[in-house]
């Protein structure tokens, strides 16, 4: 574990004390990684739509800039799950800590590598971004595993980058304008958002499953709800019910259009544009699961990935098949 882990964790544990166990009647909260980001649309809708109250549970949903800062608060017992992605619960089992993804939103990161259109020169590739600063929502983000990733596929090195963390939505678009990053990672409607102003270009798409595919040699399955499994084990009935109401929202996702979609969460979430928030959330809708299933050769490719570009999963094993489960999702009618 890092340092600057160690430091967080014990700073929040200071913060928070010894979390008490959740009974079936007290609230549960969720740490979204940016609850407005398209991607993690259903834990949204689930709420909008009643879904969570009609499974008879009390759920607080938290937003935070990056996901890397809920699994800090996941791992002291401040919140019970985590709306992240998935290779976390690879990543952690790396540090020794136990975590699984309880279900699957998302075949597909929903991420795009952009470009500034400032930026001068032609810029065809990542290995056209050598000695650029690259945007990346925190450091030891998903983020900045998949920029990790692209960056050494590119033939370039790590040292010949650096990853700034600028957070998502206006952030992001301020650092790019501002020339804080010339290139960076972020998902929809941001991407959209920044494109049709002209302010950046789509370098690498991972929007979708057919483009992630083709940058990444395989299946990418990303979002997720993932929690601590000892509490998970604990806590199976709570559990049982979340997965119910996430997946109607999946269901709700497959069976109505983007518009009808967008009419169910905050008009923050379009920041100022319906007609792009619709248009993104139209193009995003293949990247969702209907069924809250794991993709079954999801997690080796991720694991796959991650071994390349992080040093702490490099000579490990990782029991894949204890970073998710799908006895909730089997379950639900």
């Amino acid at each position: 574990m890092t340092r600057a882990l160690k430091a967080s964790m014990l700073a929040l544990s200071l913060l928070v004390g010894a979390a008490p166990p959740v009974t079936a009647s007290e609230r549960i909260t969720l740490m979204v990684g940016g609850i407005d980001k398209i991607i993690y649309l259903p834990v949204k809708l689930a709420e909008q739509l009643g879904y969570f109250t009609s499974e008879g549970l009390d759920v607080e949903l938290r937003s935070e800039w990056s996901g890397i800062h809920g699994v800090d608060v996941l791992l002291v017992g401040s919140v019970q799950g985590v709306v992240g992605f998935y290779d976390h619960a690879i990543y952690m089992q790396s540090k020794g800590k136990a975590v699984m993804s309880v279900i699957q939103f998302a075949q597909a990161p929903g991420e795009v590598e952009l470009v500034s259109t400032r930026l001068p020169g032609p810029v065809r590739s990542m290995a056209d971004l050598k000695d650029r600063a690259l945007g990346v929502t925190g450091l030891g983000s998903s983020t900045q595993f998949l920029s990790r990733y692209l960056v050494l596929s590119s033939g370039l090195k790590l040292n010949q980058v650096s990853f700034v963390p600028v957070g998502t939505g206006d952030s992001f678009i301020e650092a790019m304008n501002k020339g804080t990053i010339h290139a960076g990672m972020t998902t929809e409607p941001t991407a959209s958002r920044m494109i049709n102003a002209g302010q950046a270009r789509v370098l690498v798409d991972l929007r979708t499953p057919e483009d992630t595919a083709k940058a990444l040699g395989g299946p990418y399955p990303a979002a997720c709800l993932y929690m601590q499994t000892a509490w998970v084990n604990r806590h199976k009935p709570e559990v049982q019910k979340l997965v119910n109401a996430l997946v109607k929202a999946l269901r709700y996702i497959q069976s109505h259009t983007a518009s009808e979609i967008a009419a169910q969460v905050p008009a923050a979430f379009y920041a100022g544009d319906r007609a792009t928030y619709i248009k993104a959330l139209a193009s995003s809708k293949p990247i969702f699961i209907p069924d809250g299933r794991m993709p079954m050769n999801g997690p080796a490719h991720v694991l796959k990935v991650l071994s390349r570009t992080e040093k702490s999963l490099q000579g490990k094993t990782i029991d894949l098949k204890s970073t998710f489960t799908l006895e909730f999702v089997n379950a639900v009618k």
